[in-house]
């Protein structure tokens, strides 16, 4: 029996209905308002590009930016390559209690991250467990103000970014490791490969795609970051930990700059996109 053509986009239709309506809509609607002078509320004029040039010419937006790529190295790669040897470990290793690592591991990714923000700004705070700690090991110059201070304050909160994304990166990286079979291991040690060679000769090339899921996933939300940096810094000290997601509700919601707030928000989109499409093609390209 020979099923009609067009019956395969009838059942996507719905899905596709769906998406259409609360993603293609809404975001059309802000590249629509990027293009014009408007407070929200009142009438607005079109501006064309404008609120793209000032993007680019505003010092403070291109900070933001530039610290969003900096909380790419703590959300991303850092979690990357502390979840690719945590995950070998814990894969050929014999460890105890694997599962309940496993889950100590993931919970952060389960917490709310304004739970989260507001745990570590009680950590960070200037008599809070870090500088107690480091007080109590008699390491009393480094106990410094680590949200008020302008070199440690981003670094601070990248720090938290990779708490939070280290389990799922290990897990993803675990599942990955736990489908490769022994018997490419015990030939491989039988060659006389050890534990180094056989990670990157056999592990780490065989979970490509694993490390493609955990770096699209990461550095989306390295650059969507908002509450965190909401919480704990307000964006400050100055601007010294801005990003562009606490720049889109800064103007659209505190300045009235909506077409601004609109033209930062299509940037920001563009740019994970473009990125996400880099590392996917870099990933997926065959080993030479």
């Amino acid at each position: 029996m020979r099923h009609p053509r067009h019956l395969p986009y009838l059942y996507l239709a719905p899905g596709l209905v769906i998406f259409a309506a609360f993603v293609l809509y809404p975001l059309a609607r802000s590249a629509q308002f990027s293009l014009y002078a408007w407070d929200g509320l009142g009438a607005s004029t079109w501006v064309g590009l404008a609120n793209y040039a000032d993007l680019l010419a505003d010092p403070v937006l291109r900070a933001a930016f530039g610290h969003a790529f900096v909380l790419i190295g703590f959300f991303s790669l850092v979690p990357l390559a502390l979840g690719l040897a945590l995950a070998a470990i814990l894969t050929h290793g014999r460890v105890r209690g694997l599962g309940m690592f496993r889950t100590v591991v993931f919970l952060p990714q389960v917490i709310a991250m304004v739970v989260v923000a507001v745990a570590w700004r009680q950590i960070y705070a200037p008599d809070g467990t870090l500088n107690t700690a480091l007080r109590a090991i008699g390491l009393d110059n480094l106990a410094i103000p680590w949200l008020g201070d302008y070199t440690w304050t981003l670094p601070a909160v990248g720090v938290v970014g990779t708490w939070v994304q280290l389990g799922l990166v290990t897990v993803l990286l675990m599942a990955g490791m736990a489908k490769l079979p022994k018997e490419m291991y015990e030939a491989a040690r039988i060659d006389g490969a050890g534990p180094v060679r056989e990670f990157f000769a056999m592990t780490a090339p065989n979970v490509r795609a694993e490390m493609a899921v955990a770096l699209t996933l990461t550095i989306i939300a390295a650059l969507k970051t908002f509450d965190l940096v909401y919480v704990t810094t307000g964006g400050g000290p100055g601007n010294s930990t801005t990003v562009p997601a606490y720049e889109v509700y800064t103007r659209a919601f505190r300045e009235g700059a909506v077409g601004s707030a609109a033209a930062i928000a299509v940037t920001l989109a563009i740019l994970i996109f473009g990125i996400n499409l880099i590392v996917n093609k870099l990933v997926d390209r065959p080993a030479g």
